[in-house]
């Protein structure tokens, strides 16, 4: 059912693989960040549940309103009716071979599997807002992890045409959402102002019983102003105006719609003095930047936010590439108590093999970030594949065993030459 010209994402190579191999997989991630239109290109039907007489005649007879549509068939929303999952359950044939359904909502792909019988039938598989590579169209845009984990080592030099800051700032400014990243800068404030009325009045109220949608938007931007850092529950509640009780309510909720991610602590079982708290990241660095009011001009005066923001930003080229490729790894904060020692991300693949990555605004390495990432190094031992420093200067360059700066835009551009 592909229709009209169709831009290539990061997770086309997994999901094409995936198809023939399994009945039913639901794809998700946040709304507008282009599910539909991925699936739309592999379905041979399609039932839209956000659709009023759609949705009751499927409510009807679910069975057999399945039953009577030609897969693959993409069932869209599935979030608006939970029921739709069930369905599928039932009328999926574990026989008769992969790419029956497709199944797509603005919610968690995982809350749909709910044990190990389950994954055998529905896989869940997360997509998220265009990365740079994918907006950019670059030949190098799944590399990213390859440039961390990888048994070749960067090519010393100099990137051609590498970004400056204010170019990283443009691009984190326009956001990853597909519709959003075409529009000038004054209607994409105005589509950004409508996600969010509609994430706080809408979409959340169809996973949970939100009481005080003020309260939940209040929290967003709370989130957005400490995006990658390490906001406490208490600190939330006193910046929100609830309890503390529903702030965790609140967090699950934006969790599941895909709008925020938390980073958990790396080390805590080895290392007594780290910290335990989770970061927080806007999954999207346009909202993040529309919710605090920042501006080009302000973000290149307030280091904080800047760096801030770069963080976030990298973690969203990241973020898509974590399970794909073939380098299924999780993502991890490190500090202690004292920020002795802090760094940014510490990425660790299935196999245990240990990433460690420095994230700065400023156009090279700085002393303390190499120290960070050589005690990283020196505690690790073997499992230690690489550290790097991404800034936003244009040289590679290695900084010590096995650590690295390079730009921030290798992690989707070819290698310095």
């Amino acid at each position: 059912m592909a229709t009209g010209y169709y831009e290539p994402r990061l997770v086309d190579k997994t999901l094409d693989a995936l198809m023939p191999q399994l009945p039913a997989i639901v794809l998700s991630g946040p709304r507008g960040c282009g599910k539909t239109t991925t699936a739309l290109q592999r379905a041979e039907s399609v039932l839209r549940l956000d659709r009023r007489e759609t949705a009751e005649d499927f409510r009807e007879s679910p069975d057999a309103t399945l039953a009577d549509h030609d897969g693959p068939l993409l069932i869209d929303g599935w979030q608006l009716m939970p029921e739709s999952v069930d369905a599928v359950r039932r009328t999926v044939c574990p026989d008769c071979g992969g790419g029956q359904f497709l199944i797509t909502g603005d919610a968690d792909a995982s809350l749909t599997v709910q044990d190990a019988d389950d994954a055998a039938v529905i896989a869940p598989l997360a997509m998220w807002g265009l990365t740079q590579g994918e907006i950019e169209r670059s030949n190098g845009m799944d590399s990213g992890l390859t440039r961390l984990f990888g048994a070749v080592d960067p090519t010393p030099g100099m990137m051609l045409d590498a970004p400056l800051l204010t170019d990283y700032v443009e691009m984190a400014l326009q956001g990853g959402f597909p519709y959003a990243s075409t529009l000038p800068e004054e209607a994409r404030a105005a589509w950004y102002d409508d996600y969010v009325d509609h994430l706080v009045h809408q979409d959340a109220g169809e996973l949970a019983t939100v009481l005080a949608p003020d309260a939940l938007s209040r929290l967003l931007r709370a989130l957005a102003i400490n995006t990658a850092a390490e906001p406490t529950r208490t600190g939330l509640a006193a910046a929100t105006g609830v309890d503390q009780r529903t702030v965790r309510a609140y967090l699950a909720v934006l969790k599941e719609l895909c709008v925020i991610d938390s980073m958990p602590a790396w080390g805590v079982d080895r290392f007594p003095r780290m910290v335990k708290t989770k970061k927080f990241y806007l999954t999207d660095t346009g909202l993040a930047a529309h919710l605090v009011g920042d501006t080009r001009a302000e973000l290149m005066t307030d280091s904080d936010q800047l760096n801030r923001l770069i963080d976030t930003f990298v973690a969203a080229q990241l973020r898509p590439l974590l399970h794909l490729f073939g380098i299924d790894a999780t993502a991890h904060h490190l500090r202690d108590r004292n920020d002795c020692r802090k760094i940014d991300m510490v990425l660790e693949s299935s196999t245990h093999a240990i990433a460690g990555v420095q994230i700065t605004a400023a156009r090279t390495a700085s002393d303390r970030d190499v120290r960070h990432l050589a005690w990283l190094r020196d505690q690790v031992g073997d499992d230690f594949v690489r550290g790097v420093v991404l800034h936003t200067g244009a040289e590679v360059t290695q900084l010590d065993d096995k650590l690295w700066a390079m730009p921030i835009a290798a992690l989707w551009r070819r290698p310095a030459r």
